[in-house]
């Protein structure tokens, strides 16, 4: 049998054709030692395929000898989705991944915690080639892997009793919302979103990041400190045309930064239902401007918000702050209250300059945490942000600039990259008409277009955030 790329016209049919009627059994591989659609966790694999049909131990932590398979859309580009699969193969250990849209095949090896391209052909040219792709993941070739790795190993039967437990995905519509347990959480952790360059995507991170949050049952509160207050607005508690109607004035952020034994958080944050689960939001408003040389004045105002937090720990578990891109007060309250940094960057020159102004802002506000018997910010790392995600950009450039931060600003990378995509821009640019007046009422990308890709991205941004803050999912 011959696989024809042209026959697929989306992806059930790249996983039909390709991985099972044809990959699949000419490797060698029976039913019983591949499954499609599971789930490891919060992991959604399309396939996965071992040499038996039990799971086998790696030994002296080398990775389990099996494949991850993953189709895509025909139209899609696979390099968008090599993070992922790295992120899926080192995650679960597994030492082989196989990608494909139909018309592009590629094969990676896990080595280390990198992925190492070892095969690649056209879609018209796996038939022709399979003879070199039986000799990287045929299933007799793996199991010879697996004897010489763990020649004395015994393989552990695949249940619910492993370590990794194996399910069918379901149709997330059809699956309860999970409900918060304070029990399976640690204490209310609090990230600040911050970089001194504007355009870099601070306000899309927090949003639908406090959005992906939510959804896995963890109560968020996202706090607005940048006087635009795009992320008010972006969480739809803007509901006014005019002025004369602005219900945010007289309640918000800077009531919370101006008086130490009134306004506490609870009773200023309101309930948004820009996404399902819903979120509390400190609203911000333009007056944080005309007010920031009074609140400079005051000894006390850097400390309020981080003291006004530990009022809410138990009511919390992720707390999210949005800051202005500047250097300023409001800036600095954020990072003195917080306990971890994202630094979000589309990675152009110009917001790659302003790293070395983010790291000499860090390092004093870190002074003043130190006299306050506070450890230093956690930086967690900078995020990719906004993305562009042209083929040749992705291809040929990114790389270049993902390896400037760590090379020549000496600052971690996150795992994870949000791309710029329209979807997102079109989630937050909803309306809806109440009475006369027609009203912005956006909504989450999970709650505008669950399948998106970029859902897909903020979804893997918030595993990677909960494992590194150290909150059980």
């Amino acid at each position: 049998m011959k696989f024809n790329p042209d026959l697929c016209r989306n992806e059930s049919e790249v996983e039909s054709k390709l991985f099972v009627q044809f990959l699949l059994p000419t490797l060698g591989y029976d039913p019983s030692t591949w499954h499609q659609e599971v789930a490891f966790g919060n992991i959604r694999l399309d396939f996965l395929a071992f040499t038996s049909q039990v799971f086998p131990q790696a030994a002296d932590n080398l990775p389990k000898v099996g494949i991850v398979m993953e189709a895509k859309h025909p139209k899609q580009n696979l390099d968008f989705h090599v993070r992922r699969l790295t992120h899926y193969l080192t995650k679960l250990q597994v030492c082989y991944g196989v990608l494909s849209n139909g018309k592009d095949f590629r094969i990676y090896e896990l080595v280390g915690d990198q992925l190492k391209l070892s095969f690649r052909c056209d879609g018209m040219a796996v038939a022709d080639k399979i003879d070199e792709i039986k000799d990287i993941i045929s299933r007799d070739k793996l199991r010879s892997i697996s004897q010489t790795l763990m020649p004395t190993t015994q393989d552990q039967p695949l249940s619910l009793a492993t370590r990794l437990e194996l399910s069918p995905i379901k149709d997330p519509a059809s699956t309860p919302l999970p409900l918060p347990n304070p029990s399976l959480t640690t204490s209310m952790k609090t990230i600040a979103i911050y970089h001194n360059k504007g355009g870099v995507g601070k306000t899309t991170t927090v949003v639908n990041l406090a959005a992906a949050l939510s959804k896995k049952g963890k109560r968020v509160l996202v706090i607005d400190l940048d006087s635009q207050a795009n992320t008010t607005f972006a969480t739809g508690l803007i509901k006014f045309e005019d002025e004369e109607f602005d219900d945010i004035k007289e309640l918000n952020v800077l009531q919370i930064l101006s008086y130490e034994d009134s306004f506490p958080i609870s009773e200023v944050a309101r309930k948004s239902n820009f996404c399902n689960p819903s979120i509390d939001v400190v609203p911000a408003h333009i007056s944080l401007m005309e007010s920031e040389d009074m609140l400079g004045r005051m000894d006390s105002s850097r400390m309020i918000l981080m003291q006004k937090l530990k009022d809410v720990e138990s009511k919390y578990d992720i707390v999210l702050i949005d800051t202005p891109p500047s250097l300023n007060l409001y800036a600095r309250v954020a990072l003195i209250a917080c306990d971890y940094l994202i630094i979000p960057s589309d990675l152009k020159p110009y917001a790659n300059q302003g790293l070395v102004n983010v790291k000499e802002f860090i390092k004093k506000v870190n002074g003043f945490r130190k006299q306050i018997s506070k450890p230093p910010v956690n930086i967690l790392g900078v995020l990719p942000n906004k993305i562009s995600t042209n083929s040749r950009f992705v291809q040929y450039t990114l790389p270049n600039r993902l390896s400037k931060i760590e090379k020549k600003y000496d600052l971690q990378l996150m795992n994870s990259i949000i791309y710029d995509r329209d979807e997102l821009a079109k989630c937050g640019e909803l309306t809806q008409v109440i009475g006369d007046i027609e009203v912005a009422d956006p909504k989450s990308i999970f709650d505008f277009k669950p399948d998106a890709m970029s859902a897909q991205e903020f979804e893997l941004l918030s595993i990677e955030i909960l494992e590194k803050i150290g909150v059980t999912r």
